[in-house]
């Protein structure tokens, strides 16, 4: 009979909270968001209106819309040159938009290229600077990026260097 008993005030319990109505705590009204909605899981055959796929942009925008560029750790100086393991790598150079890499570029331009390195460019604020530098560097691929996780996990804090699979250094030989 207990457990009857038990058993009978469980399903009270139950039903009582499944009986339960919403309660709205506040309704403030506003837009409807079911716009921002409509590309997310939508079903084909949907009674939706089309939406225009977008524009195409072209590289120039699209670098220029990356910038400006800052990375308050790198700053233009002087780098002592350390060895790193760093495997498949490749050749890194870091460089901003400033004298002082623009003299490192004009210098070690041909050696960059017969490495096939790549560029990141850490401190600019206009694409003419950044066209510049490439024009400085001969066409050497350059890409306007932060350098603040680069910086912190290689203890770095100045630039131009140039980042190899066997050590990190301002001399680029060929």
């Amino acid at each position: 009979m207990n457990k009857v008993n038990v058993l009978l005030f469980g399903l009270c319990l139950v039903t009582s909270t499944v009986l339960a109505n919403l309660n709205v705590i506040a309704d403030l009204g506003g837009d409807d968001a079911s716009p921002y909605f409509e590309g997310i899981n939508r079903q084909t055959g949907s009674a939706s209106l089309p939406v225009a796929p977008p524009a195409p942009i072209s590289a120039g925008e699209a670098e220029a819309a990356m910038l400006p560029v800052i990375t308050p750790e790198l700053t233009p100086g002087k780098v002592v040159a350390r060895p790193l393991q760093l495997p498949g790598i490749g050749a890194l150079f870091i460089v901003g938009d400033d004298e002082v890499s623009r003299a490192w570029l004009q210098a070690n331009a041909q050696q960059l290229k017969s490495r096939s390195a790549v560029g990141l460019v850490v401190n600019v604020s206009h694409l003419s600077g950044l066209q510049a530098l490439r024009e400085q560097g001969l066409g050497l691929p350059m890409v306007p990026a932060s350098g603040s996780e680069l910086a912190r996990r290689l203890q770095l804090s100045h630039y131009p260097v140039l980042i190899t699979d066997t050590g990190l250094s301002q001399q680029v030989a060929p």
